[in-house]
């Protein structure tokens, strides 16, 4: 087996086993309802508690190797006195000190010195072999180092014993003070960090509760204080505010939407209960009254029917429910056909068409219809006898553009900013008595943006609009 096999077969058996355990514990854990202060507080234990074994691991590590270090000093002088010592007697200056050494002829492998532990008596002088019989109690920690050197033109081999044991043990005693004074600095840690932390999560009691009050009837006032707060949390609060600004606004466009669909629909509703009362009373035996009835009741319904229609379409597109049927067709034709009826609908307006080219559209052909159509009606709409509207088809390195332009009313900047706002008509407009719901242009947006399109306005108050609707080129699939 590999190395990466065994890896593999290693990381497999570990998620195989390791894992159920994970996700049982967390289940297990799920089960208690614990505050985050408290799951805050019991990660400063554990990160302390880990931290602490590591720290006192380090600190162990460090005395040793000091205490061994010395003993390595002591080595040194040892062999920088055996060049000192040639023809006389050799004796370890450090073996109560726990040192212990032997040496021997690196050339030769003589013993000339030892009193390593264990080891036989023997009355040699040195450099003729001395060796010290170092009966001791048992060693719990001992180092043996080996080194090589040259005196007196000889080379030796050494091999020298540190013996620890006696720093282990006082390590050991020092070991618990150790852990009392950290285990006090950890609940310090833990008080003042629960303090700290409580301190730090005011602000989500305070969201929580200005959260809690929140109802539609004040969703305009209130908001979450972010005066005081920090980092994070002052990060937190802006987006929920700006959240519940999105919110308000959504709302208000709701309450304004149906108050607007409301009275659009009671003025007719109120001429075709005002004319059926009228039949209700004598329209019956009067045929002009009878006559003027019918025809009133029909117009308002077919506004009725117009308004509900567009109501219809919006209400799909907000639900996501909107489905268009797209197709590739050829645009010319559709937009021919709509200057032809222009004309026979509009016959006291000057209809141009003066750029009609063939260009290949890939969409939903009856609802961008609906969209020019829709710019073609507000160009008669907003216009007066004798204006003239021109429509254009136009095929710009394949993109469809679409001019719709008419030299009547015009707009303010103030209305070209709202214009496909639902239900937005300018005082200008109301005032002129031109019938209409302010749904059209909305509705067309929707249809052209469904299109990855885009429209452009431009308009002069009292001289005239242009609509440039522009669908990009989709390539034909092969």
């Amino acid at each position: 087996m590999s190395w990466d096999n065994f890896l593999e077969f290693l990381r497999k058996t570990l998620v195989k086993i390791i894992l159920p355990i994970k996700n049982k514990r967390e289940k297990w854990l799920s089960n208690f309802r614990f505050s985050i202060l408290f799951r805050i507080s019991l990660g400063y234990i554990r990160l302390l508690v880990v931290y602490g074994i590591v720290l006192m691991a380090g600190i162990f590590t460090i005395y040793m190797l000091a205490e061994k270090e010395d003993y390595n000093d002591m080595a040194q002088d040892i062999i920088a006195s055996i060049g000192e010592a040639e023809g006389r007697s050799f004796i370890n200056p450090y073996y109560m000190q726990n040192l212990s050494m032997k040496i021997e002829d690196a050339d030769t492998g003589e013993e000339i010195y030892n009193d390593i532990a264990y080891v036989p008596t023997s009355d040699k002088a040195f450099f003729h072999g001395i060796h010290f019989d170092r009966k001791s109690e048992r060693n719990i920690l001992v180092v043996n180092e080996e080194k090589e050197f040259t005196a007196n033109g000889r080379t030796y081999h050494a091999t020298f014993q540190y013996d620890l044991t006696g720093s282990y043990k006082r390590f050991l005693s020092m070991l618990w003070k150790l852990i009392i004074l950290y285990a006090a600095v950890t609940a310090v840690v833990i008080v003042k960090g629960r303090k700290r932390s409580e301190k730090l999560f005011e602000p989500l009691g305070i969201m929580s509760a200005t959260a809690s009050r929140l109802t539609a009837h004040n969703l305009h006032s209130e908001r979450l204080n972010v005066e005081g707060t920090q980092n994070e949390l002052k990060d937190l609060a802006k987006v929920i505010n700006d959240m519940l600004d999105r919110i308000e606004t959504s709302y208000e466009s709701q309450k304004q939407f149906v108050s607007d669909a409301s009275h659009e629909l009671r003025t007719p509703i109120a001429v075709i209960q005002g004319y059926a009362n009228l039949l209700d009373r004598w329209g019956a035996q009067d045929k002009e009254v009878l006559e003027e009835s019918i025809q009133a009741i029909q117009n308002e319904s077919r506004s009725m029917q117009d308004l509900v229609d567009k109501l219809l379409f919006l209400s799909r597109h907000d639900k996501k429910t909107l489905k268009l049927k797209k197709t590739w067709f050829n645009m010319k034709p559709v937009v021919e056909d709509m200057v032809r009826e222009t004309k026979l609908v509009a016959p006291d307006r000057i209809i141009n068409s003066s750029i009609l080219e063939d260009v290949t559209v890939y969409g939903d052909k009856q609802a961008l219809k609906q969209a020019i159509r829709i710019f073609i009606d507000n160009a008669v709409k907003y216009s007066r006898e004798g204006d003239e509207i021109n429509i254009m088809c136009e095929n710009r390195n394949g993109d469809c553009v679409i001019t719709v332009s008419d030299t009547g009313i015009g707009m303010t900047r103030k209305d070209v900013e709202h214009i496909f706002d639902r239900f937005y008509r300018s005082e200008y407009v109301r005032n002129q008595n031109i019938s209409g719901h302010g749904l059209g242009l909305s509705l067309a947006k929707l249809i052209i943006l469904a299109h990855t399109g885009s429209i452009k306005v431009r308009t002069q108050f009292t001289k005239g609009t242009s609509f440039t609707v522009v669908l990009p080129e989709r390539k034909l699939l092969t």
